[in-house]
């Protein structure tokens, strides 16, 4: 944003100065910017409005000038401290199941889901972002990353069942917290998704606690449909570990409120440094001084010619 004003504005006060004097003592009028014009001026001349417009466009202007035009233009160097995000994705069988998205119940979970993690993904504007899928076993689709355009294609090929039809719950996120671990990102996030109970890791539940408790991750967990569908206990003891926080979505619109809440508990932080770039513009208006000045002293000492 640029605006135009002055560095100095209080020397435009002068102008009531040299106004008083100039009705006060007109005799020393001129004298007060140039001491020795009487000996230019010769004892016969008149004085004429040439000579008083050219002696107050001088002074006005040399004002301005003194009072030194600039346009300002500010500039924000914002920097934004990004987190690094690992979504860990549930695509077992179960997926399959329609009824999840009540504005289309003919829509299986996986795709109604995957919708509302693209709009996630492409509202992280400082974020990186990783992928893994899961189900028999554990996949990484995406690591961290900025590219949301390839994320977001990755995104558009992950199919249900692609890495087998049960469930690896917890050798999935046990996965997603070693990536983040040598992450570099200051703020660490993993977001679970899962509509099952673990019935395929190695890992045991015993031992993400562990891994949990001196973790600076932060794990959030969401699980997708009925309580009886999932081990509601576990899967909380594990979100507090790592304290975070366990979800219920029973449909879309429940799972995209949830994100909302979590984009709004983990906003990024942003440090601002405001830049001013200054451009002079003095010169013009004392350009314009110098030239009235000169006028009026060579209609004041040689022409003599216009009377008042």
């Amino acid at each position: 944003m640029s605006q135009y004003e002055f560095e100095y504005p209080y020397v435009f006060v002068l102008l009531i100065l040299f106004w008083i004097c100039f009705k006060r003592c007109p005799a020393r009028g001129t004298t007060i910017y140039l001491p020795y014009i009487h000996l230019l001026v010769s004892k016969n001349r008149f004085k004429s409005r040439w000579l008083l417009i050219f002696q107050w466009v001088g002074i006005v202007t040399l004002i301005t000038s003194l009072a030194s035009p600039v346009k300002v233009t500010e500039f924000r160097n914002d920097k934004k401290e990004g987190r690094d995000i690992m979504i860990i994705l549930d695509s077992s069988e179960s997926m399959n199941e329609r009824g999840f998205d009540d504005s289309n119940l003919t829509r299986d979970k996986f795709t109604a889901i995957m919708e509302v993690i693209s709009k996630f993904i492409e509202d992280r504007t400082s974020d990186r972002v990783g992928l893994i899928n899961f189900s028999s076993s554990a996949f990484i689709a995406s690591p961290l990353t900025f590219d949301k355009e390839f994320l977001k294609d990755i995104i558009s090929k992950q199919r249900v069942g692609i890495v087998g039809k049960r469930t690896a719950i917890y050798d999935a996120l046990l996965q997603g917290l070693y990536i983040l671990e040598g992450s570099k990102g200051k703020s660490k996030i993993a977001l679970l998704l899962t509509d099952g109970i673990d019935n395929m890791s190695q890992t045991t539940h015993e031992e993400l606690l562990e891994v949990l408790k001196d973790s600076k991750i932060k794990l959030y967990i969401i699980g997708i449909g009925e309580d009886k569908d999932l081990d509601i206990s576990k899967l909380k003891s594990l979100a507090k570990k790592g304290n975070g926080a366990f979800y219920l979505a029973t449909n879309k619109g429940a799972l995209e409120t949830i994100y909302e809440e979590i984009d709004q508990s983990e906003t990024t932080k942003i440090k601002g440094k405001i830049y001013k770039l200054y451009i002079y513009y003095f010169y013009f208006p004392l350009i314009i001084s110098i030239i009235s000045m000169l006028l009026f002293i060579y209609f004041k000492s040689v022409m003599g010619v216009f009377k008042r």
